[in-house]
């Protein structure tokens, strides 16, 4: 286990398509998983009795299903001399209910020796980003593959993967706390405008400029800005739970939830309105020139105008010089929204953060003649195929200064 490694926060993981005896358990009464090699490659050899394991249900547009329950790994032949026959079983419960043929089954194992059960939707984003995280072929089938992750095969966590552990309910602990902390004292434990906080991201890394690669910087950025609030975050958060949730009745539920709802609240609209700062600042390091948030028809604000609200106005300004940049830290089914902005321009531009985004979705944006792009840092956790299509900032900066050079 290293600091900032996946192996930090699982040991290994087996991977399979459910197939139909596994999946309708109100048919075949099964409530177990034949322990074939890869199998006892993960769990090892000795019986495992009631080991607490968690178990999750992922599909499209944030739903989610937890429980925690445990299972048991036994050799049903443990008094038969030469044949063994392993296989884990575990109770009935919400997640295994929700289970469709095909859907993808992972098996992790935790460092704290606990189990992760999870089950993801056949063909959904979260489908692929889990593929790419645990390095599993995207071609999986019914039988499980096998990986670990030991020094020769561990994953340093980068942008991507913290996205993907965080949708899993998994806190990254960050190796170099000490240091942020120590960036974090001008903030006295409070949290400052997300403007000034993003200014002061940019501080930190002084080293990182557009010039040199705008992809790099805006991830860059990003990455450092999310280490840095939830550095800061877990200061006051911790502070807040130290004082407890009480009042003259007892303990203060209502206001533990609605405490807990601020948090992830916090957490969503900050992300958002940090990756437009960042993004501005490409944009005015790069000279490209632009309008955010300018009203159009119906009075829609695109995130990003280029050239700007007066040319997009001028109706003797050819619409093919005009371009539309609409900006979402995570897409999920929202990318539509972007849909009914700029009526004058036909052909829509989206930028995300978000990794893996499903080859159904992807080939929905393109029929609707909406283009993608990401940080070619996170081109790598799509599919081959959608890497044809996609498109990265630096490309994307290219293409609007090569429409403002046009004369008309």
């Amino acid at each position: 286990m290293r600091k900032g490694f996946l192996s930090e926060y699982f040991e290994g993981v087996v991977a399979k398509r459910l197939s139909g005896v596994e999946s309708n358990l109100d048919q075949s009464h099964q409530h177990e998983f034949n322990g074939v090699k890869p199998l006892i490659k993960l769990l090892g050899e000795e019986r495992l009795t009631d080991c607490p394991t968690r178990f999750v249900w992922l599909g499209e547009e944030n739903e989610g299903v937890s429980e925690d329950s445990s299972v048991t790994w036994y050799d049903s032949r443990e008094n038969h001399p030469t044949r063994s026959e392993f296989r884990l079983y575990f109770k009935s419960n919400s997640v295994m209910k929700l289970a469709s043929t095909g859907d993808l089954l992972i098996v992790a194992k935790r460092p704290s020796g606990d189990i992760m059960i999870i089950i993801v939707s056949a063909d959904s984003t979260v489908e692929n980003q889990l593929l790419w995280l645990f390095g599993v072929p995207f071609q999986i089938d019914t039988d499980f593959e096998y990986r670990d992750f030991d020094d020769d095969d561990d994953t340093e966590l980068d942008f991507a993967s913290r996205f993907i552990l965080d949708e899993l309910g998994i806190e990254v602990e960050e190796p170099e706390a000490d240091r942020l902390d120590a960036l974090l004292e001008r903030f006295n434990g409070a949290f400052p405008k997300t403007a000034v906080f993003s200014d002061f991201v940019r501080e930190t890394l002084p080293d990182v400029s557009p010039l040199d690669g705008p992809d790099v910087a805006l991830l860059s950025w990003m990455e450092q800005e999310e280490k840095l609030f939830r550095r800061l975050e877990r200061h006051i958060v911790s502070e807040r739970l130290i004082s407890g949730f009480a009042n003259d009745d007892g303990a203060d539920v209502d206001g533990f939830i609605k405490f807990s709802l601020s948090v992830q609240n916090r957490r969503k609209s900050r992300a958002g309105y940090a990756f437009e700062s960042h993004l501005e600042e490409v944009f005015k390091t790069c000279g490209v020139t632009y309008d955010s948030q300018a009203v159009t028809e119906n009075k829609s604000k695109p995130d990003f105008l280029f050239p700007g609200a007066i040319e997009y106005h001028n109706t003797y300004f050819p619409n093919s010089k005009l371009t539309m940049l609409g900006v979402k830290s995570t897409c999920k089914d929202r990318w539509r929204q972007v849909l009914s902005e700029a009526a004058r321009i036909p052909e829509k531009h989206l930028i995300t953060l978000e990794p893996g985004i499903s080859e159904n979705q992807t080939k929905e944006m393109e029929a609707n003649k909406l283009q993608l792009i990401l940080p070619r840092g996170l081109h790598g956790t799509y599919r081959e195929n959608q890497q044809k299509w996609l498109l990265d900032l630096e490309s994307f900066i290219a293409l609007v200064k090569e429409r403002e050079a046009i004369s008309y």
